[in-house]
């Protein structure tokens, strides 16, 4: 297959612009203030699928720093007459190293859910937080479902592209339309939870919060065949989850998760099974 492009999709907000005067700290990117979520770890998702593929003028248009200073030139260029609200900026890239992309509005998001400094953990006590904590909040529940189908590691599942008949399909199965609240969650052939259709799921188990483990390069006798998403690179870089095989016979109806993806930052769900 080659009619396809690799994209990123990155939350353009004027708010991360406050975070390090708020108190944030270890934030990467954003602590430099920049309206552009984990832009660093989107242009390094998307060096590591052009490597993939060998697509050389796309390699040399993104690598170094001068092709996250290109990155970022691109989107101020797009942004700059779209004011102070938050958006979606959908960012292609071509085997021929051309940046293409899409906008579209967001929704505010808290900046806890953003940068949160840990998830809590599931018990009663922690369903409510102080919000100066830097704790997400948990206003805003996902309800989370588990495919009907299996679905098959491969370089489309482990790096982000515009061939995503895997992920529309899961959706149209369960019946979630853009909007919904809700998430599907991909299995591999072996029973294990792979990732969400758009995000990066946390389960807790044995008192921590895991995510399903993904090597950094595809290998398909590796990982649970997701893919490598920004905010869970962020998180695994901040202790806030560890890898772990998380089997799909595993999840209990009404458990407490999290998701997380490069737009709408970490937000609480529960597991649907009925």
């Amino acid at each position: 297959m080659t009619d396809f492009h690799i994209f990123t999709s990155i939350r353009y907000d004027p708010i991360l612009m406050q975070a390090p005067s708020l108190g944030f700290t270890n934030i990467g990117w954003n602590q430099e203030p920049s309206p552009f979520y984990m832009l660093d770890f989107h242009r390094d998702r998307m060096l590591r699928a052009a490597i993939h593929w060998d697509w050389k003028s796309a390699i040399t248009a993104i690598s170094g720093e001068e092709g996250l200073a290109k990155l970022q030139n691109f989107l101020q260029n797009i942004t700059s007459k779209v004011g102070n609200e938050p958006h979606r900026m959908m960012i292609t890239l071509a085997s021929d190293g051309s940046l293409g992309y899409q906008i579209s509005s967001l929704p505010e998001t808290h900046l806890n859910n953003l940068h949160p400094q840990y998830l809590p953990n599931p018990s009663p006590g922690n369903s409510v937080h102080i919000r100066q904590d830097k704790v997400p909040i948990t206003d805003s529940m996902y309800e989370i479902f588990l495919d009907r189908k299996k679905s098959t590691k491969s370089e489309f599942t482990h790096y982000k592209t515009t061939f995503r008949d895997m992920y529309n399909d899961a959706r149209k199965r369960a019946q979630v339309n853009p909007g919904d609240k809700k998430e599907v969650l991909l299995i591999n052939d072996d029973g294990h939870i792979m990732e969400g259709t758009v995000s990066t799921p946390y389960f807790w188990r044995d008192g921590k919060w895991v995510t399903p483990p993904v090597p950094r390069d595809f290998d398909a006798s590796r990982g649970s065949g997701g893919n490598d998403g920004t905010t869970r690179r962020w998180a695994q870089n901040r202790n806030l989850a560890t890898e772990q095989t998380v089997l799909a016979d595993s999840l209990v109806d009404g458990e407490e998760c999290w998701i997380s993806n490069g737009l709408r930052g970490f937000i609480c769900g529960k597991v649907k099974l009925h």
